[in-house]
């Protein structure tokens, strides 16, 4: 599929109008407010997880447990590793995500310095266009008031020569004759503003297919940085949590369709203003616009009509440091203990569903239910606290939720 320009599609045929650069520079800022945008959930996200990670560290830290013994003693050590390594890793990702953070600043402000340029550049010639035009209109408007002068006076002598009076005819033909150099005068300035008006004009169109190319470069690179941003993102996001990969797996597809070309055609297709430039404003002979002018005097004619990745850093920082940041949030299903820490994504579940379990549990309270490795037990609930409601052989009590798994 050819790449559709801006230059081709952002004209507009009244010459002193400039709605196709307006239009552009309007997608410049509401792109840069994307940015901006972009770079806000990155710092939020990016506190979060700063502060999940210390919290996390906290809890390992002053979560005890010294009084217990032997296997019961080397899980709960186990745990509290695995917490902290947890919040270790949510720290590194916060960490992460603020220098992503910073890169697409810079490049915002880069883009800004870019485009102001350009701006500055397009600004001043379409002043001086502006400017010229006015300035030929006005010369026009001179030049075929002289000519209304000089017919009147030339019908004029004509009139006093049928009449036969010598006095009177030498003193109108003298005013026709300084009528007449007068309309030549003004056809001259008017033919000259003409000229220039054009120049100007092609140097305005010149200009403008320069800052079309640049603004649809730049279009081009923030698509391709916001878009390779969030991929790696969403990438970060899916290395500390595994189980949060579907997710995140809808995002990554929604982005696999992101194409720069099918967006920038998107928007010229929905906001073109125009595919071809203002035509040049020619010389109209005050003459040829009236037929039926007195044929008394000579016509005086010279008319002339003259006529703008692998999306990613192949590193989606891809130092997941082998894709387990010191300790991931995944401790390997080997000891089984990470399963109620993680967010559980169906708390609150109420059917009934049948668990193995792993390691003996003796009730420390009332509400708890003793349990033994190797029974079946009908878990009622899961709730987000790692307490389970479980029942085995008609009673019900709480239950740790890592001493089990699901048949």
């Amino acid at each position: 599929m050819t790449q559709m320009q801006f230059k081709d599609a952002f004209w507009c045929k009244e010459f002193t109008f400039h709605t196709g650069y307006e239009v552009l520079v309007q997608r410049l800022l509401d792109g840069r407010k994307m940015c901006k945008d972009v770079e806000d959930l990155l710092r939020q996200r990016a506190q979060a997880e700063e502060r999940y990670g210390k919290e996390l560290i906290q809890i390992a830290r002053k979560a005890g447990g010294q009084t217990e013994i032997n296997t019961l003693k080397a899980a709960f050590e186990r745990l509290k590793q695995q917490i902290e390594s947890v919040g270790n890793s949510h720290i590194q990702l916060a960490v992460m995500l603020k220098d992503e953070l910073k890169g697409i600043e810079e490049f915002r402000e880069r883009q800004k310095e870019q485009r102001k340029k350009y701006e500055s550049a397009i600004e001043r010639m379409q002043k001086s266009k502006l400017s010229h035009y006015k300035k030929t209109m006005e010369s026009k408007k001179a030049y075929e008031q002289k000519c209304k002068e000089a017919d009147e006076a030339e019908q004029s002598f004509e009139r006093i020569s049928a009449a036969g009076n010598q006095k009177q005819m030498e003193k109108s033909q003298n005013k026709a004759k300084q009528c007449r150099d007068a309309a030549n005068e003004a056809e001259n300035v008017y033919k000259q503003n003409i000229e220039q008006l054009d120049k100007v004009r092609t140097e305005w169109e010149q200009e403008h297919i320069k800052t079309c190319e640049v603004f649809q470069l730049q279009e081009c690179d923030r698509i391709t940085i916001l878009r390779n941003s969030l991929w790696v993102h969403c990438n970060h996001l899916s290395m500390q949590c595994v189980k949060d990969d579907e997710l995140y797996e809808e995002v990554r597809v929604s982005l696999e369709n992101c194409i720069v070309e099918s967006d920038i055609d998107y928007f010229i297709k929905t906001k073109m203003t125009g595919t071809q430039p203002p035509e040049a404003i020619g010389y109209e002979n005050y003459y040829s616009r009236e037929p039926n002018r007195s044929n008394s005097s000579p016509t005086q004619s010279c008319g002339m009509m003259k006529r703008f990745s692998g999306l990613l850093h192949g590193s989606s920082r891809n130092n997941m440091e082998s894709a387990t940041p010191s300790a991931p949030p995944l401790a390997e299903k080997a000891d089984g203990v990470y399963a109620s820490i993680v967010v559980n994504e169906h708390a609150g579940i109420t059917s009934s569903q049948d668990y193995r379990v792993l390691y003996d549990y003796t009730a420390q309270n009332m509400d708890e239910l003793d349990i033994s490795e190797g029974d079946i037990v009908a878990v009622i609930e899961e709730n987000e606290d790692g307490w389970w409601t479980a029942e085995r052989n008609g009673q019900r009590g709480f239950v740790p939720g890592s001493y089990l798994e699901k048949l």
